[in-house]
């Protein structure tokens, strides 16, 4: 065995160790294995993405998951993917050689415009993978998909004919959104609505019969007006009882149009009267079709002017508004103008605004396919955690609306259908034609427009797994266990999910779903690159370790609340991996020459770590199964930290102790530390790798990675031993307080005197070189009773044991129990507020469960220190 090096160094540890698993085959399970299996889909990133904070998370939890699963003895299967990402990458590659060449898309042709976004998924792929590597992701590394590979191709193939089939899948004239920035269709999802400053416009529509007279007409986009087929007003509203089946002139192009009446207008918004433009306003479309209006189409994909705006071609909807603002104007047609604050869409990939526009595109029935996924959920089959999510889940779900799936990029799964060019025929198959059915002939064009990427990425969790076709890796690990990925995505990928694999297979694809929480900076605020506040992971891993990050998310990713990343919390958890490291250092030192295992069952210290370690194993363990990451994390930071290094370890320092915990009379500190290597491993799996691999006796497992994770074992605990303990522990606490009250110097000795029945003191007593030199006392008296009050201050550690200090070595005691009393009564006000919140219904029943709990384990702690505050006010009154 060779010791540990003086400071931890993950820079110098961390690739050689992540190579040594690779080369020992522990992240590769076997299809043919009987042990029970668990699988894990990877939540593909985009290939074209960098590891960003989020990825971060993700893979840190999805990485505790699979590592604590596969130490338990599963047959552990963690399938990692990247996604094409179809508008992200065709974007940035048509960016970089318009860049580079000055040449568009266009210019190179579909086929070599695909040679070059291949090229560069090749290399950027690269980039990403790596990273994932370096936050110590350990997933089958064979078994790498990627959405546009042969095996994901076809099962979107295979979907998409089967959706056909059934009659889910069609082609549809519809208003759709369109991003004029990415020039192709976009689901409503993809289009994220927000508030925006603008105007509402209110224009004068003269009618037909009397050009004198005016229907006044608000909008919130004039340049619209070029192809208004009808202005609508409220079939009850009195106001316009002159203009009812009446026309009126459409300003600047003259065009006559009807007044028609619809109770959809809103009487109390502009003027009560609106323009219609079936082309481009969803709600208008409809009123259209209803009242059977003409529909116009003002704007070219790329959003500007048409043939219909006459003169107007040309010119983009920022122009054209403003040059037909103009012209309003000097016709004496402009009424008004106003600000206005309203909702726009915008392309939730470009962030610019959205296009409303009637097109054919491809839909997919989705009420049809939600139906059972809403079953599955409800009926328990699938579990969301965090639990309030099943209720938006839900709420969406419900109200789904056609899914289109059809984009006008190069870049994607290509729909596959066919045309015949000679009779018309429609083809859909799974396999390429080469003959129309119908008429036998060759002239055959493919649909040029591909899927939606979130089609292909539904299918993940069994395309992956080599479905359609019935494989060893379909059967053995299908349907998968867990789905953890951010809330942000439910509608986008997890419910999509659900639909096509219930779909497809008929099974479930997960059981359950965990939803991370979101990262932000450390004032709530979202990271981007605008506000600078983004924090990258691989600059933290690069100074404080992949440890340290992956410690930080967990004991910070609470259920229902943001991470916020603070310096001072990445510092906190960097110490932490410190402190381990010290705390084995110190250990090895000391138990360099141990061959086998030597415990000394009778010690009270020993039983008390052995049932502390024991009463940890079981709450990790509870809390890693039920996805309470946080909970796991802070039950083994307080075990380490607190109860084995702050406390055991300086224990066996004492010089009562030195004497026999020495190499072969007892090995308690070597063994406890190996079970909690393993029980830390699954957070921060290379420190404690480096750590195992330097352990004089461990069991057979030569890597960590391999070893089981520790049960408890009913046979180590030990409820006298710990009771003891704890109490002697109680009584340094006590005394340890009060030099913080009255601040004393630690150096400064003190005598204290311990008060009770003998049967409960007995241990102390037993103990009083070790009180003495814990709580640096310079004298500690035990006595069955307390003669003179007046000449000590009281503190009350446990039940049946007091504990007395000198009066006039505490010095300015009455200052210190005005403080006191000061700070109860700031206590007794937050206890107030709390149970305030927690009687309000509203705040019980729209909160969180996790918040809700939160508050009532504050106003808990908050009671416990009143009322510890007020025994003592009143004991040493």
């Amino acid at each position: 065995m060779s010791s540990l090096s003086d400071r931890f160094d993950p820079e110098k540890i961390e690739k050689p160790l992540y190579q040594a698993w690779l080369d020992s085959g522990a992240f590769k399970p076997d299809p043919k294995s009987t042990k029970k299996p668990f699988t894990l889909i990877m939540p593909p990133p985009n290939v074209t993405g960098v590891l960003h904070i989020g990825h971060a998370l993700t893979m840190t939890i999805e990485d505790v998951i699979v590592r604590h699963r596969r130490m338990q003895g599963f047959n552990t299967l963690w399938v990692p993917g990247t996604d094409h990402a179809g508008i992200a990458t065709q974007m940035v590659v048509e960016r970089d050689i318009q860049k580079k060449e000055n040449k568009t898309k266009h210019d190179l042709g579909r086929e070599e415009f695909l040679k070059r976004v291949w090229a560069w998924k090749e290399e950027s792929q690269g980039t990403i993978l790596s990273q994932l590597r370096t936050i110590g992701c350990s997933a089958d590394w064979s078994r790498l998909a990627f959405t546009l590979d042969e095996g994901p191709a076809k099962a979107v193939r295979e979907t998409f004919f089967r959706l056909y089939k059934d009659g889910l899948v069609s082609k549809e004239t519809a208003m759709i959104q369109w991003c004029p920035r990415c020039r192709t269709a976009l689901s409503d999802l993809e289009v994220k609505f927000g508030e925006q400053n603008g105007h509402l416009w209110k224009i004068r529509y003269r009618l037909k019969k009397d050009p004198s007279q005016a229907l006044i007409v608000a909008t919130t986009r004039p340049e619209t007006l070029l192809a208004d087929t009808a202005v609508a007003i409220h079939p009850d509203d009195e106001r316009f009882e002159a203009f009812r089946g009446q026309e009126v002139i459409v300003p600047l192009v003259d065009r006559v149009i009807p007044i028609i009446q619809d109770t959809y207008v809103d009487r109390e918004f502009g003027t009560g009267a609106l323009k219609i433009t079936p082309g481009h306003d969803p709600n208008d479309y409809e009123i259209g079709k209803k009242h059977k209006l003409p529909l116009l189409q003002l704007f070219d994909d790329q959003a500007a002017i048409n043939e219909t705006g006459g003169k107007y071609k040309g010119l983009t909807r920022e122009a054209a508004r403003k040059k037909i603002v103009q012209d309003l104007t000097d016709q004496g047609l402009l009424e008004g103008e106003t600000a206005h604050r309203h909702n726009v869409g915008q392309c939730d990939r470009c962030k610019t605004n959205v296009e409303p526009r009637v097109s054919q595109q491809w839909f997919v029935d989705a009420a049809v396919l939600a139906a059972p996924a809403i079953e599955a959920v409800e009926t328990g089959k699938i579990k969301i955690l965090p639990k309030e999510w099943e209720k938006t889940y839900f709420e969406w779900m419900r109200n789904i609306r056609p899914w289109c799936v059809s984009r006008q990029l190069w870049w994607g799964h290509r729909i596959p259908v066919w045309y015949c060019g000679k009779c018309a025929e429609t083809i859909v198959a799974v396999d390429d034609p080469t003959v129309c059915p119908k008429c036998q002939a060759k002239e055959l064009v493919q649909d040029p427009d591909v899927l939606d990427t979130w089609f292909s990425s539904g299918l993940w969790p069994f395309s992956t797994l080599g479905w359609p076709d019935k494989t060893l890796d379909l059967k053995t690990f299908y349907p998968t266990n867990v789905m953890e990925t951010g809330f942000d995505i439910l509608f986008f990928w997890v419910a999509r999910m659900i639909m096509l694999g219930l779909r497809m297979t008929g099974e479930v694809p997960f059981h359950t779903v965990y939803l991370h929480p979101m990262v932000r900076d450390e004032y709530g605020q979202k990271m981007s690159k605008t506000k600078g506040n983004v924090k990258d992971p691989l600059e933290i891993i690069q100074v404080q370790g992949a440890d340290s990050l992956r410690m930080y998310f967990c004991l910070n990713a609470y259920h229902g609340r943001d991470v916020r990343v603070t310096e001072s919390g990445l510092e906190g958890s960097r110490n932490f991996v410190n402190k381990l490291w010290n705390a084995a250092r110190f250990v090895l030192m000391r138990f360099e020459g141990v061959s086998k295992e030597h415990i000394k069952r009778e010690d009270p210290f020993n039983q008390w770590i052995w049932t502390a370690l024991q009463e940890t194993k079981q709450e990790v363990s509870t809390a890693l199964a039920e996805y309470r990451f946080y909970e796991a994390a802070q039950l083994l930071y307080h075990f380490t930290w607190d109860t084995y290094c702050s406390r055991f370890i300086e224990i066996t320092k004492a010089p009562e102790q030195m004497a026999w915990r020495q190499a072969e009379k007892d090995s308690t500190a070597l063994q406890v530390l190996e079970e909690l290597l393993r029980l830390l491993h699954p957070i921060m799996p290379f420190v404690t790798e480096e750590i195992w691999g330097k352990l004089p006796v461990k069991p057979e497992s030569k890597l960590l990675i391999n070893a089981p994770f520790p049960v408890m074992d009913p046979k180590r605990v030990f409820k006298e031993g710990k009771e003891q303990v704890e109490g002697l522990f109680a009584v340094v606490d006590a005394i340890r307080t009060q030099r913080g009250i009255y601040d004393i110097s630690p150096a400064l000795e003190m005598t204290a005197v311990v008060v009770g029945a003998e049967k409960v003191i007995a241990f102390l007593r037993e103990q009083a070189g070790l009180l003495k030199s814990m709580a640096r006392l310079s004298v500690v008296e035990f006595k069955e009773a307390l003669p003179d009050r007046k000449s000590y201050v009281m503190v009350a550690p446990r039940p049946g044991v007091q504990v007395f200090l000198v009066r006039k070595e505490l010095g300015e005691v009455e200052i210190a129990l005005e403080k006191m009393k000061k700070d109860a009564a700031a206590l007794k006000q937050a206890i107030d507020r709390a149970r305030i919140k927690l009687a309000s219904p509203d705040f019980v029943s729209n909160a969180p469960a996790e918040v809700v709990a939160g508050v009532k384990d504050q106003c808990a702690d908050m009671e416990s220190k009143f009322r510890t505050i007020e025994t003592y006010l009143k004991e040493n009154a």
